[in-house]
């Protein structure tokens, strides 16, 4: 059984079991939070498609780390003009342990 997650302006493909990494989300390390943002629930047999979400579907998980991603740097530049900008960013991330997916 999997689920399809929208959190953080993003989706995801989640199932029972699996580490995913998504942007941000209150709480401590340890803390079991519910998503309530399901898109889709995918069992054996059976697909349910939500329209925008499937109503009664939740998944439950576990927060396992809240840290900082990798740098980016972000370079912007104009020809003949001199202008040169140069950024970096690194954005925060939460570690997710999906524990289990009710539909």
């Amino acid at each position: 059984m999997y689920a399809v997650i929208r959190t953080g302006g993003k989706q995801y493909r989640v199932a029972a079991g699996e580490t995913v990494e998504v942007e941000r989300l209150n709480g401590e390390i340890g803390e079991s939070i519910t998503l309530d943002d399901v898109l889709l629930v995918a069992g054996d047999e059976a697909v349910q498609i939500g329209t925008p979400t499937v109503a009664g579907a939740t998944v439950t998980a576990k927060i396992t780390g809240q840290y900082r991603g990798n740098k980016i740097m972000i370079f912007r530049y104009r020809p003949k003009k001199r202008i040169r900008v140069r950024r970096g960013h690194r954005q925060y991330l939460t570690r997710l342990q999906i524990e289990a997916i009710h539909a």
